[in-house]
């Protein structure tokens, strides 16, 4: 018998979510045949089955969060062309080896505190098998382990059971998955690191033809904002007190979907058209909906747009994104009246928020930054 346990995806990366199981059990696979689909803080990634065989029992349902080390299928393995499976006790010292490993390697608990529980000197109590995973899950999500029903191999307490009783205990709350999990960590990182300033401004739109594409004139306005005033579209490092100032212009999108937040990037942004633009953006779109996003796709932005005004709100403080060290939001179109030759006179303006972070870029920068994007902005438009 052959535990699969979920592989280290990569970029430190400890948790997943299953998105999706793609067989059950019963079903036979092949090598490197996908298995699953998850979705890590980085994009949505195939998994692939490491043997072949048949599928005697799967863990963990659509939704659960699993850590590395976390079993996933027991596949029976074919030999010579048949599905044999290894003794009883080799089972069960695979399995040990598997908890065993995932114990020093992955979370440094003890072996010999594997089985846990109250006071095992009463022989009615039944003693507590868990992955060391579901343990340290249990006591942050204050869960009573003992009260838990295990669903992995022989009653073994698996992370999803940990959180399918924490929902059951507390009526109403959710925990935070994939996208969603994500941002969590990264807004509590920036407000921690980032010096973060917000400057604001307003562009007229007087030049606007009736059709303008907003997205892609923010994108143009936010390209040549850029090469006029490359403070902003820089890294910043502050445990080397290093800043790199980059020549090309890879745009992070703040995308709202139904499964959270993503920032697709858009690099090379300088080289696209508006109609470029704008087929990469419905590309994009459209796999994020269906969760079908590559992490290379949410890598290497050296400044981000945020168009929250899409749906509601005029100013805010955007979240700058180490390492990035500026983020562009534009509000809700509002009108306004104006004075023109001593007359008031009706006109469409946007209202823009530039927070970017002090530690990398000066105020004079910044201001310079956000004089250009308003100067493009309120231009006709040129591809």
């Amino acid at each position: 018998m052959k535990n699969f346990l979920l592989p280290d995806l990569g970029e430190g990366l400890a948790e997943s979510e299953i998105v999706e199981w793609h067989v059950n059990v019963g079903d036979t696979v092949e090598t490197d045949q996908v298995v699953l689909t998850v979705e890590t803080a980085k994009a949505v990634v195939e998994v692939p089955s490491p043997c072949s065989g048949k599928v005697v029992n799967r863990h963990g349902e659509e939704g659960d969060i699993v850590n590395i080390g976390a079993l996933l299928l027991e596949i029976e393995e074919l030999v010579d062309g048949s599905s044999k499976a290894k003794p009883k006790e080799a089972q069960k010292s695979d399995a040990a080896t598997v908890v065993g490993n995932v114990s020093q390697h992955a979370h440094h608990v003890n072996v010999d505190d594997f089985w846990i529980g109250g006071d095992n000197s009463h022989v009615d109590q039944r003693p507590v098998t868990a992955m060391p995973s579901a343990r340290l899950l249990a006591k942050k999500l204050g869960v009573s382990i003992e009260k838990v029903e295990g669903t992995g191999p022989n009653g073994l307490i698996t992370d999803s059971d940990i959180y399918h009783e924490a929902s059951r205990q507390q009526p109403g709350t959710e925990v935070l998955k994939g996208a969603r999990r994500t941002m969590a960590g990264a807004m509590a990182e920036s407000h921690r690191n980032v010096a973060d300033v917000t400057i604001t401004e307003e562009a007229s739109l007087e030049s606007w033809s009736a059709n303008e594409d907003i997205s892609a004139r923010l994108i143009k306005a936010v390209v040549y904002a850029c090469k006029k005033e490359p403070a902003l579209n820089a890294w910043f490092d502050a445990d080397t007190m290093t800043r790199c100032v980059h020549s090309k212009v890879n745009i992070g999108i703040a995308v709202d979907s139904s499964h959270g937040l993503y920032v697709p990037v858009l690099r090379d942004a300088d080289n696209f058209s508006a109609e470029g633009v704008r087929r990469w953006l419905d590309e994009t779109v459209k796999g994020i909906r269906e969760r079908k996003i590559a992490r290379e796709q949410l890598q290497h932005a050296t400044i981000t747009l945020t168009n929250f005004g899409a749906i509601a709100g005029i100013y805010a403080t955007p979240v700058v994104s180490p390492p990035q060290v500026a983020i562009v939001g534009a509000g809700r179109i509002i009108e306004k009246v104006v004075m023109r030759d001593g007359q008031p006179v009706a006109i469409k303006a946007m209202p823009l928020s530039i927070t970017f972070d002090h530690r990398a870029c000066t105020g004079g920068e910044a201001a310079r930054f956000t004089k250009k994007l308003v100067w493009h902005l309120e231009s006709r438009y040129q591809d």
